[in-house]
């Protein structure tokens, strides 16, 4: 899954997940978990005063399942 928004794109690898849920800990009006731990984008075009909790989940991913792309 892509989105763009403000130029922020946000992708997530569900098949990399892992569950550990740091993501949803980090930008929970972003990302959420299925009933097996795995990540669900929510919000695929989030606000731009939510792209640092988003950068900050991408960077707390043990297994780099989630992406962010800028300019």
């Amino acid at each position: 899954m892509t989105e763009e928004r403000d130029g922020l794109h946000v992708t997530v690898q569900p098949d990399v997940c892992i569950g550990a849920g740091q993501c949803v800990l980090a930008a929970p009006e972003v990302f959420d978990q299925d009933d097996d731990g795995v990540v669900q984008l929510v919000d695929e075009a989030p606000e731009h005063e939510l792209h640092r909790d988003v950068r900050l989940a991408a960077a707390r991913c043990p297994v780099e399942a989630i992406g962010v792309v800028e300019p």
